[in-house]
């Protein structure tokens, strides 16, 4: 009496295709990937769809005719319909290249956005440490008054620190004995006045996000680093600030933005640029040619400048991004 035959098993060290499941019977080929529904790749794009047109809306047209007015001659005399407008190609660009005080406010923006930067890293992931070492009364408090800083408007925090620095009545100068002095009235003191305006409202964007990063940092790893005899400032540089690569860099080209086109403090503070135009950073500049001097033309020209230029950092920081997910 014959044994009931077994049905026969797959072959051990034959597994099935990647790419094409199982291979089929009686072939040595895998059998073809299974077909997508028609239309799943659609699908992505109907939820973005409506994102899209709003930003569409609201960033692409005003884009467009910002680059469409910097190409003519676009005066008050042309607003009103006095004169025709007329096509001037990149002569608005010209014309703003060879003006020597483009190019001063131009460094002057770069200098006083690169302090602006480091002093709000500098502050904020100081504070963001700080939050670690303290008890939970302080560190509540700590981050109400950096959200409420956070939280109030650029010309109400500009108003304010003008109260303080002011000459006649602020605090400020009565406590550091120094008389009437204007903050306002010197170039440096001004931009020094705004400064500290600017890292006062951006410092706790920096400080809620590093703190977030650190407290994902495994608590093991700071306790080695201290039991090896590293101190705190050895800690976030050779432990903290690698692990934190990610979100510094994030933190870094936002406030490269923010203060890169930085307006309200300049204008409320300087009273419009300062003395002689003194104080003046590129978005006021570009206020001033197109609404004070009736330029439309070379004021839109200033701001397509200023858009490539953010444009050129924010590709930078794409990149910088994709290399990080890559080593990650």
């Amino acid at each position: 009496m014959t044994a009931p035959t077994r049905p026969s098993a797959a072959r051990p060290g034959r597994p099935a295709d990647l790419r094409g499941g199982p291979r089929a019977r009686g072939t040595g080929r895998p059998s073809p990937p299974a077909r997508r529904r028609p239309g799943t790749s659609r699908t992505p794009w109907l939820y973005l769809a409506p994102a899209l047109v709003v930003l569409g809306g609201l960033l692409a047209y005003p884009i467009y005719q910002l680059g469409l007015i910097s190409l003519f001659h676009y005066t008050q005399a042309q607003v009103s319909g006095g004169e025709p407008t007329t096509f001037k190609g990149l002569g608005n660009y010209s014309e703003l290249l060879a003006d020597d005080q483009f190019w001063q406010v131009l460094l002057a923006t770069v200098v006083f956005a690169a302090v602006c930067v480091v002093s709000t890293l500098a502050v904020g992931c100081a504070l963001a440490v700080l939050l670690t070492r303290v008890r939970a009364l302080p560190r509540l408090a700590l981050m109400l008054a950096g959200l409420g800083a956070w939280a109030t408007p650029a010309i109400t925090g500009s108003t304010v620190w003008l109260f303080l620095f002011d000459a006649d009545f602020g605090p400020v100068n009565r406590v550091l004995g120094l008389g009437d002095f204007s903050w306002t009235y010197g170039r440096y003191s001004a931009f020094f006045l705004v400064l500290l305006e600017v890292v006062w409202c951006s410092f706790p964007f920096v400080m809620v996000t590093v703190y977030a990063g650190i407290r994902a940092v495994p608590a093991e790893v700071l306790e080695a680093a201290s039991l090896d005899g590293a101190s705190s400032w050895r800690i976030w540089r050779s432990v903290l600030a690698p692990m934190l690569r990610p979100i510094l860099i994030v933190v870094t080209i936002q406030s490269v933005i923010w203060d890169f086109k930085v307006f309200t403090q300049i204008y409320v503070m300087t009273n419009g640029g300062g003395i002689a135009g003194q104080n003046l950073v590129l978005n006021v500049y570009a206020y001033q040619q197109a609404f004070a001097s009736s330029q439309y033309s070379l004021g839109a020209a200033i701001g397509v400048v200023m858009l490539l230029i953010l444009l050129a950092v924010t590709l930078v920081y794409l990149r910088l991004l994709r290399r990080q997910g890559e080593e990650l």
